[in-house]
């Protein structure tokens, strides 16, 4: 009597969990409410990543979100950083919720939606008139029968099954792929979420700076998921050339980055022009083009070899982008003048030493400073380009997808139709879980079709299209 004890403790001890899963926890996860609370804070938190910059310097956000005033009243660069709001889609936090979210989809699918797919494929005939009385539509006919209703519900799209041992019997249905549709719906969610989520612990941001002829390779990582993989050192960018299209009042109208990927070899291995909205993409790494500087600019004293300086940008208290560098015209560098420029149209000021202008030149002029002639060769472009990888994309692509397929399935409506032939009567009924003023509509042009039929029919005659259940 022990032992059996002892073993029927032990076994209540193994079912605890299961039982703790079935009655407490999954009436939570699968409760409409916590979904829609889950949602709308998913929603709320990325539209503040959307709002609030991402992956910026500690100074950005103490320059533009200061404690006096705070904006809002509390949204401080402190409260920014504590919080995560710099990096809202890495933090525990918003990935915690969007696990959360998944986990309610999931259960929903296994304990609503799946068994209402199973419930609409199980069904049986109906053999007694008095059972189509508890169905939503019903109709008792004195004229038609079974064999001119099969060709009806044909034309109509309705799969219908018969017993060859029962020919007075029959059952018809269509748009079963509405009962999938909220199933392939939360499939889409799901892949969706998981896209999100693998995207933020394995991508990475970075962002270069690069003069036009130059070659580099992606380093200046300015975000990235904790799983990021390194970008892969067998290859390298070539900025070939950068320009800017201006419009006729002197504004940008676009600009260009014409890249090369090269291989260790230095083998050309991609091409790509590149401008807003136009990128360049290899090997799941994506560059954008974002920014844009003026880097250097070529001269020439006399009749010297061309010289490049590199042009720094000036701080302009937000009179517009400027760059300028110095140049020294004696050999000693105890004089000089100031090269500034504020676009690639080729214009060059020369400022001496005291801040007086001394002449505006375009490249591939000449001047004479200081005793010296000094000629503009180019002014050098750099393109700003954002680098991201986001692995998570693909998923994220698929599962809207899906989504949208599940919404298109889910506008299907289930219908069906049972119906019984006696010896003098024609039974017919049916249901549908949606669109219950067309179905209405649908069964009376059936019966006025059946109305026109003779009232008796060749009793040996078979049905057209015979399905054994």
């Amino acid at each position: 009597m022990t032992i059996e004890n002892s073993a029927s403790k032990e076994l209540r001890w193994w079912q605890l969990p299961e039982q703790f899963i079935r009655q407490e926890l999954l009436p939570v996860l699968t409760n409409l409410r916590l979904a829609i609370a889950l949602l709308l804070l998913i929603a709320i938190f990325s539209s503040t990543g959307t709002v609030i910059e991402q992956g910026k310097s500690p100074g950005f956000y103490q320059a533009n979100y200061p404690e006096h005033p705070a904006l809002f009243g509390f949204l401080t660069w402190k409260v920014i950083q504590v919080v995560g709001l710099d990096h809202v889609y890495r933090t525990w936090w918003f990935l915690a919720l969007l696990i959360l979210f998944g986990t309610s989809i999931t259960a929903c699918s296994f304990t609503r939606q799946l068994p209402a797919l199973k419930t609409a494929q199980r069904w049986k005939y109906y053999e007694e008139p008095r059972q189509f009385q508890k169905l939503a539509l019903s109709a008792e006919l004195d004229t038609g029968s079974l064999n001119s209703l099969n060709p009806i519900l044909q034309n109509r799209r309705y799969k219908i099954f018969q017993d060859p041992e029962k020919p007075n019997l029959l059952y018809a249905r269509k748009g079963i792929v509405g009962r999938i549709g909220p199933i392939i719906v939360h499939i889409g969610i799901i892949a969706i979420l998981l896209g999100g989520i693998w995207g933020a612990m394995t991508g990475f941001l970075a962002q270069e700076m690069v003069a036009s002829g130059d070659t580099f390779q992606v380093k200046n990582i300015v975000d990235a998921g904790p799983l990021a993989a390194k970008v892969s050192k067998d290859w390298s960018v070539r900025v070939n050339r950068f320009w800017i299209d201006y419009t006729s009042s002197g504004g940008i109208n676009q600009f260009y980055s014409d890249l090369s990927v090269l291989n260790n070899q230095g083998k050309e291995v991609d091409h790509g022009k590149i401008f807003v909205n136009q990128p360049l993409r290899y090997q799941g790494v994506t560059f954008y083009q974002a920014d844009w500087g003026i880097a250097a600019v070529r001269v020439q004293f006399n009749n010297s070899p061309t010289i490049q300086l590199p042009m720094a940008k000036l701080n302009t208290n937000g009179q517009g982008a400027m760059w300028g560098t110095w140049v020294p015209t004696k050999p000693d560098l105890s004089e000089g003048v100031s090269l500034l420029a504020k676009d690639l149209q080729g214009m060059v000021l020369i400022y001496d030493v005291k801040g007086k202008l001394l002449d505006t030149v375009r490249t591939g002029m000449s001047t004479q400073v200081n005793g010296v002639q000094l000629k503009i060769i180019d002014v050098v472009g750099s393109t700003g380009l954002q680098i991201k990888a986001d692995p998570g994309i693909p998923i994220v692509y698929s599962g809207f997808g899906l989504l949208m397929l599940g919404v298109v399935m889910s506008y299907f409506s289930h219908s069906q139709i049972w119906a019984l032939q006696t010896s003098d009567r024609l039974y017919i009924g049916g249901k549908t879980n949606r669109a219950q003023v067309a179905f209405e509509q649908e069964v009376l042009e059936i019966l006025d079709r059946l109305s026109l039929q003779p009232k008796t029919e060749e009793k040996g005659s078979t049905t057209e299209s015979l399905i054994t259940t």
